[in-house]
């Protein structure tokens, strides 16, 4: 049996049992190897029951002394058994008459589970357990026992027998040992095989705690080489990029430079320099691949508005995605302003869109008489036919899946080539992190705020003081500034007890009645929202209360006041895009954090970290190590898988000996290199074959 072969091949293993294992990723033999256990419990020693400890998982033993069933609220079945040392309580909400009648006064049984507290002595529910023949003992194991990740219908005693035959297949034959020798050897790491078997049965002196935190060498060498795999993949995307075609946009100049000249404002030294990176790129045959970071209103999109006007000015089409309507709204209403002293008029398409207009700007885009196109997810749509798009700008990249992306791009593909990309987030990415998750792409960071901004002071404030709150929004307002106060659920919830956007629209406008007080929320439709926006930013509401819609694409210079309620739910870098909603004008901007005590430690955190810091990379940062990669990125969105060994927080120092090895692969063999990503990311390739 080889290590390439199907799951089929293993004892045990039929057709309906191989489709449960697929939802656990296990295709082939191999793919059991490297399905690591998330936890490991200690079956190699006894432990007396005199010398329990509740909350420890053990395995004991002893002599039935009891077994009745009782009806506490349900039936139960409870057996006491005893070592000599104590006396311990197996309780059993579900059994059956014949698993009832094994438990014989005078019978001897294992059994392994968690121990509790229980009204009398310590209790396990629902142990493991097995009854002992006379005189036998119970059976220890030799190695810690592991507990794999589990899904319906597969036991972890199934799971186990099932690795122990591919440990056994690899002993056979080794998996093939990928990684350069020299690689291996200066970061001290052990085989392949030996990581692996390691993994999967540890010795009974192993370090658990060591392994629990994903230190281990042997967790540490497969963790390298699965980080490896997917900067691998990235590389190979943007080196497929490096040999397409794509138009050179070499005119434009002093198009471009007309435009910025008659801003109503001054660029940034950060602006100018990204400007400059983007532009070299696109006078390049070959299509750009960047992405740009810059924090909460550093000017992303005005830096996008000049790389569409490039490509415009050489008589091309350039397009704009964002996520959300109102965003796409907002990006169309500026883009609207800044290019009708130029006679160029956005053509806008969403889902949302009216049959008449959508057909409008369907031809308009398919005929070219609409060279800049802004919209929503609308814009890859069956049945849109660009006429020559040379670029694609999509704005908060992490919210859409990286098949989305190249579903847009394709649809600039012509015999002349591919459109150039340009990717834009406000959530910054720590570098680390956009080492591993942005590998195909180039990154520029406008790492600088516009002249004249104030930080915004931040406090936290329990929801116990909510008056003095609404007493500070009515002075704020009352002398002349604006004001959010946003709430995360649109109506009450008997699960979450969050401050409902309409209840507290309620609460507010009875103890405000001297104010001009709105509702936005997600539920609303396009035009509503459409018209309470844009009430608030012409001055016509004083205070807006709101659910998260306003996170992206609102920009009221004069709203000096967030309020936002329940900040202890949400995650640090949400936060911080809802705090970027002020700050926009001259006068000093404050953020007020609701929170409903008591506050658990990751909450209290998360508040100090608003409290100390405008700093958006500082933000991500702590983000990343108090969340985790997925929801920073928005792994549902971006296809970021679930390493299965790797932690972006943990082996952050890894990254660097990961590109050294990547490079030096890949110049090596790229056979090698395309068999270590297949080893982890399977036969589609996580971004190659989207």
């Amino acid at each position: 049996m080889r290590s390439e072969s199907s799951l089929t091949t293993l004892k045990g293993v039929g057709p309906a049992l191989a489709r449960k294992l697929e939802k656990l990723g296990l295709f082939r033999v191999e793919d059991l190897l490297f399905l690591l256990p998330l936890r490991y419990e200690d079956r190699t020693q006894l432990v007396k029951i005199g010398a329990l400890v509740a909350g420890t998982r053990c395995l004991v033993t002893g002599e039935v002394l009891l077994a009745e069933t009782v009806y506490r609220g349900r039936r139960n079945l409870l057996v006491r058994i005893s070592d000599g040392s104590g006396q311990l309580t197996l309780r059993f909400f579900h059994f059956s008459r014949q698993q009832q009648a094994q438990f014989q006064v005078g019978t001897n049984v294992s059994c392994f589970g968690e121990v509790r507290r229980g009204a009398k002595n310590f209790e396990m529910i629902h142990p493991e357990y097995r009854i002992l023949r006379e005189n036998q003992g119970a059976a220890t194991n030799d190695s810690l026992t592991p507990i794999y990740p589990a899904t319906e219908g597969v036991q972890q005693g199934r799971l186990r027998n099932l690795t122990d035959q591919a440990l056994r297949a690899m002993q056979e034959t080794p998996p093939a040992e990928l990684l350069p020798k020299n690689i291996t050897r200066d970061m001290g790491m052990p085989s392949l095989a030996e990581a692996i078997r390691y993994l999967h049965r540890p010795p009974a002196d192993a370090n658990v705690e060591q392994m629990l935190q994903g230190r281990h060498p042997c967790q540490q060498r497969l963790a390298f080489e699965e980080l490896l795999a997917h900067y691998l993949s990235l590389r190979s995307l943007r080196a497929l990029a490096e040999t397409e075609d794509a138009l050179a946009l070499t005119g434009g100049g002093p198009e471009v430079s007309r435009f910025i000249s008659d801003l109503p404002f001054k660029l940034t030294r950060a602006q100018d320099r990204v400007i400059d990176e983007i532009i070299s790129d696109l006078e390049k045959p070959h299509p750009m691949m960047r992405l740009i970071q810059g924090d909460v209103g550093s000017g992303k999109t005005v830096v996008a508005a000049i790389a569409c006007l490039k490509a415009i000015a050489c008589g091309l089409q350039a397009a704009i995605m964002a996520p959300t309507e109102i965003l796409a709204e907002q990006h169309w209403r500026n883009f609207s302003a800044w290019f009708a002293a130029l006679d160029i008029e956005p053509a806008w398409l969403s889902g949302s869109q009216r049959t008449v207009a959508r057909r409008t700007s369907l031809q308009a885009i398919a005929d070219g008489s609409a060279p800049l196109v802004v919209g929503t997810h609308a814009l890859f749509q069956e049945g849109v036919e660009f006429h020559r798009l040379a670029l694609v700008v999509i704005d908060e990249q992490h919210r859409f899946g990286v098949h989305q992306r190249v579903a847009l791009r394709d649809k600039g593909v012509t015999p002349q080539g591919h459109p150039h990309q340009l990717v834009m987030t406000a959530t910054p990415i720590p570098r680390t992190l956009a080492m591993a998750a942005y590998a195909d792409l180039d990154t520029s960071v406008i790492d600088e705020l516009p002249p004249g901004r104030q930080p915004v002071l931040t406090i936290a404030v329990p929801d116990t003081r909510r008056g003095e709150i609404v007493e500070r929004v009515r002075s704020a307002c009352a002398s002349g500034q604006q004001a959010y106060w946003v709430c995360p659920l649109i109506e009450e919830s008997e699960v979450l007890d969050y401050q409902a956007a309409e209840a507290s629209y309620q609460m507010l406008t009875e103890a405000l009645p001297d104010l001009r007080v709105g509702l936005v929320h997600g539920r609303m439709r396009p035009a509503e929202k459409e018209r309470g926006m844009r009430a608030f930013k012409e001055g016509l509401i004083q205070l807006l209360v709101a659910t998260t819609v306003i996170e992206v694409g609102v920009d009221v210079p004069n709203a000096s006041l967030m309020i936002i309620e329940n900040a202890e739910r949400m995650g640090l870098s949400q936060l911080h895009q809802l705090r970027g909603r002020v700050g926009r004008g001259a006068t000093q901007s404050h953020c007020v954090l609701l929170y409903k005590p008591p506050l658990g430690r990751i909450a209290k955190e998360r508040l100090a970290v608003l409290r100390d810091t405008n700093d958006g990379f500082i933000v991500a940062q702590r983000d990343l190590e108090l969340r985790g990669p997925g929801e920073l990125l928005g792994a549902r969105q971006t296809g970021l898988p679930d390493y299965r060994v790797a932690n972006l927080v943990r082996d952050a120092e890894l990254m660097p000996q990961v590109q050294i090895a990547a490079e030096t692969i890949r110049k090596r063999s790229e056979e090698t290199a395309a068999a270590i990503v297949r080893r982890w990311l399977g036969d589609a390739g996580r971004y190659g074959k989207v």
